[in-house]
């Protein structure tokens, strides 16, 4: 799917295609709308970069005992 933002408005607003991106993608986070895998895709950016963003923004990482499990078993399978 292809979103345009008129260049008028993102003129006006002093914010960057890819900023903008990031913000969607945080706002989807925040509201456990998508995961965190789907929203370092969505603002183009590797999982540890959008961790770090979520950081520098105070913003938790939502962790949860579904998402332990899982480790435990990708870890299981390592070992």
């Amino acid at each position: 799917m292809v979103f345009t933002i008129p260049d008028p408005i993102l003129e006006q607003s002093g914010v960057s295609p890819s900023e903008i991106l990031l913000k969607v993608a945080i706002l989807l986070f925040q509201e456990e709308r998508i995961t965190l895998g789907q929203a370092s895709k969505l603002a183009d950016m590797h999982r540890i970069e959008f961790q770090m963003e979520l950081s520098k923004r105070n913003i938790p990482i939502h962790y949860g005992s579904d998402d332990y499990q899982n480790d435990l078993k990708v870890i299981e399978k390592i070992l």
